[in-house]
């Protein structure tokens, strides 16, 4: 009888064991610990690691193939789309992890729109590219294809499935915070999502700069770390909410936009003498993504800057159990 009200009582008591586990405090902002992750959300990380995993082997295989059997014009066009993948394949392994460990929805969203734009880059390749020499990349364009649809769909399936707490976790119950924190993130993520876009159209730019001025393959060169600056320039402006490096972070993107401009107008000169489309085709269709990115960017950044000083960084940043 004893035992039995004993459990009677202890199941009457309310369950005052925390929801969540703290959150660790990092440079890019708060994230949860690994053992909060749900077996859903390490199945679907570990599928995706794996399948950009896989899809980074294609893409090595073929990029020592090409490299070591080919030196010609085409080959050295399939060898930079080829080194565009890589870059978009890290960086999606990069997207995957921060959204999910930080709940981060534009992160993931920007995984999948990364995996698209490697879908879209593979096909616009694929087809520029003479019959013959389909041959040697149809074995990675199938990888890319196959893989990229499954990611794409198991994400999506993804954000629907999973709410997201960490906008009330970090700040808290009111709204307007938690508004300013998916601002922020926003912002964040647009701004990696720029730089990878910038990396890839240098790398596809420069593969054809035999077309192009020394001027032109100069500024191509300096202009990867141009963009890796003003990657920086801008995350510290979101992190340590410094409005003066909004503002030199919005100047630097505006040469950049006058430039991509200047580009359509140089490749639509010399396209027409070329034999071969597929580093054309590829610098219209990267040109196009850098140009709608930077738009929704520089929107993006002026909407930063209006939720400076509301708080929302030293919740951010704060130490584990002294947040208010």
């Amino acid at each position: 009888m004893e035992s039995g009200s004993i459990e009677e009582r202890e199941c009457l008591l309310p369950n005052l064991k925390p929801r969540h586990r703290e959150l660790l405090p990092t440079p890019c902002g708060p994230v949860k610990q690994c053992l909060e992750l749900s077996w859903l959300e390490k199945i679907y990380v570990s599928a995706a690691i794996l399948s950009l995993l896989t899809v980074l082997g294609a893409n090595i295989a073929s990029f020592v193939r090409q490299n070591k059997t080919e030196t010609t014009d085409l080959g050295k066009e399939d060898v930079a789309i080829s080194v565009i993948q890589l870059i978009g394949i890290v960086f999606c392994i990069y997207y995957v992890l921060r959204g999910v460990l930080q709940e981060n929805q534009q992160e993931l969203l920007a995984f999948i729109l990364s995996i698209l734009l490697l879908l879209v880059r593979s096909l616009v390749n694929f087809i520029a590219t003479e019959p013959e020499e389909k041959k040697a990349i149809v074995i990675r364009f199938a990888c890319i294809v196959a893989f990229g649809v499954f990611l794409m769909a198991a994400s999506l399936c993804y954000l629907i499935k999973r709410p997201n707490f960490m906008a009330f976790r970090v700040g808290g119950a009111l709204e307007s915070v938690q508004s300013h924190y998916l601002t922020l993130n926003l912002g964040f993520s647009l701004v990696t999502f720029d730089l990878q876009a910038q990396l890839c159209l240098c790398v596809l730019l420069m593969a054809g700069a035999h077309q192009l001025s020394l001027l032109h393959a100069i500024i191509l060169g300096v202009g990867i770390f141009w963009a890796l600056f003003k990657a920086v320039i801008g995350l510290a402006a979101i992190l340590k909410e410094k409005k003066s490096l909004v503002w030199v972070f919005l100047v630097q993107n505006l040469p950049e936009l006058v430039y991509l401009g200047y580009l359509i107008y140089l490749i639509s000169r010399v396209w027409i003498y070329e034999r071969t489309y597929i580093l054309e085709a590829g610098a219209v269709t990267g040109i196009l993504i850098s140009f709608t990115i930077k738009v929704g960017l520089l929107v993006s950044m002026v909407r930063v800057y209006h939720c400076f000083g509301q708080g929302l960084h030293e919740r951010m940043f704060a130490v584990p159990g002294t947040c208010p």
